[in-house]
This record gives C-alpha cells, sequence and structure tokens, in this order.
C-alpha cells in the first residue's frame, strides 16, 4: 500500500520537515533532521501536525529556526538565551543584528489627519518590560512611574503596550515646557469619555467602525483645540 500523503490530509498547510531541512542546509551545512526535532522539543519552533501526526511548518516556523540557528552559529548562545529571545520577538519586539530583540524607539506616525487603519498599527501589540519601555520611549523610571501614578500609562500584568511610549515620550517633551504629568489628567479623562462614547455605539469589543469613530473624535479634538487657540 502507497505510503499516504501528508499534505493531502485535512486543512494544515506548510512544508514536510524534509523539504524544511532541504531549505536550511543551504545555510546552515550541518542541520539535520534530528536537530530540527529537538529544537521542537526544546519549545523553539511549534509546527501544526496533520491528522496522522505529520509536521506542517509554516513560513513563520521556517524564520524562527533560521534565527535560532544563526543564533547559535553566529553568537554562540545557548538555546536558553535563545527562547528568551524569541519570546521578546513573540511580545512584537524586532530581532537586533546583535543581541536581544529591542523595542523601537517609536512608533510610526501618519501625518496629517489621523486615519481608523492608526488605531490598529502593529506598535499598540508591542508587550513590553518596564526596563524595555524605559529604553524604548528614552526616559527616566521617575517620569515613567509620575505617569503611571496619574493614570496615563497602565500596565496590563507585567507588560505595557506600545502606546506607552508614545505617552511616555509626548510627556517628556511636555515636560520641558513646564507641564508635569499631573497637567495632563485631563487628557486622560478626555479619552475614557470619548472611549466611553465609542463604545455606546459599537459596545466593548473592538469592531471595524472602533477605529473609524476613534480617528473622527481624534479629528474633532484636533479642531477644536486649534480654533480656541489665539491667532497669528
Amino acid at each position: 500500500m502507497a505510503k499516504p500523503d501528508p499534505s493531502a490530509e485535512g486543512p494544515v498547510g506548510g512544508r514536510g520537515i524534509g523539504e524544511v531541512l532541504q531549505l536550511l542546509q543551504a545555510e546552515f551545512a550541518d542541520v539535520t533532521i534530528s536537530k530540527i526535532r529537538f529544537l521542537e522539543a526544546e519549545g523553539l519552533v511549534t509546527p501544526a501536525r496533520t491528522a496522522s501526526g505529520y509536521r506542517k511548518f509554516s513560513a513563520a516556523d521556517l524564520d524562527r529556526l533560521r534565527y535560532v540557528l544563526t543564533a547559535q552559529r553566529d553568537q554562540y548562545l545557548p538555546l536558553k538565551v535563545i527562547k528568551e529571545h524569541l519570546g521578546a520577538i513573540d511580545r512584537g519586539l524586532r530581532p537586533a543584528a546583535a543581541g536581544p530583540p529591542v523595542a523601537p524607539s517609536s512608533l510610526p506616525q501618519t501625518p496629517g489627519q489621523p486615519v481608523a487603519e492608526d488605531f490598529d498599527a502593529a506598535g499598540t501589540e508591542l508587550r513590553l518590560t518596564r526596563d524595555e519601555l524605559l529604553r524604548a520611549a528614552g526616559v527616566s523610571s521617575e517620569l515613567l512611574g509620575e505617569l503611571e501614578g496619574h493614570g496615563l500609562v497602565v500596565a496590563s500584568g507585567n507588560h505595557y503596550g506600545g502606546d506607552a511610549i508614545v505617552v511616555a515620550q509626548v510627556a517628556a517633551e511636555l515636560a520641558s515646557y513646564g507641564i508635569e504629568p499631573r497637567h495632563l489628567r485631563a487628557f486622560r479623562t478626555a479619552a475614557d469619555r470619548e472611549v466611553g462614547l465609542i463604545e455606546q455605539v459599537t459596545g466593548p469589543r473592538r469592531t471595524e467602525q472602533t477605529g473609524e469613530l476613534a480617528a473622527l473624535t481624534v479629528r474633532l479634538h484636533t479642531a477644536l483645540v486649534r480654533s480656541r487657540l489665539p491667532r497669528p
């Protein structure tokens, strides 16, 4: 009886371990199937499985294997450290050429009027430790503590979102004008009210309308502030 073709079983897509081995051997001549299986057993890669138990590696799995093998070959890093790096990448940090992954020093900003896509930016999916946030934002621990004390930066468990980078950086710039974190509580209150208004329309869960409504409230806020500033 012919051996079943694992690629034809069910909806699980990806490459088989043999094909992955061929792709990796072009860059890492000493890699073997046993090595790939070992890395899987250590939790550094978790390929999907077909109904018959065949491994199916996605493009992301292949990238992770390349990252692991490169870190071992070029930086002589132990698997424990590499696994920590992969965990950081999973939290949204970007790989560095050498050393652990790092958070972006700032998040992309869209010039002109904000659009709905701004509220679904990849940066908001970052999960940073306190030290990572301090390094990325370039602010002092004292300033971050004040921002937290006034509810302007809020951690979720042990991590901070990417927007905390923007809040901390803007607060630091405002501080150079003598505007302290305690003066910014009105912005937090206004944001809470805007979110409450949006949730009245969309409900507590994010929908396609959420970003559009959020962009409109920011445009309105900007126009109202601009209209009230003294004319030159």
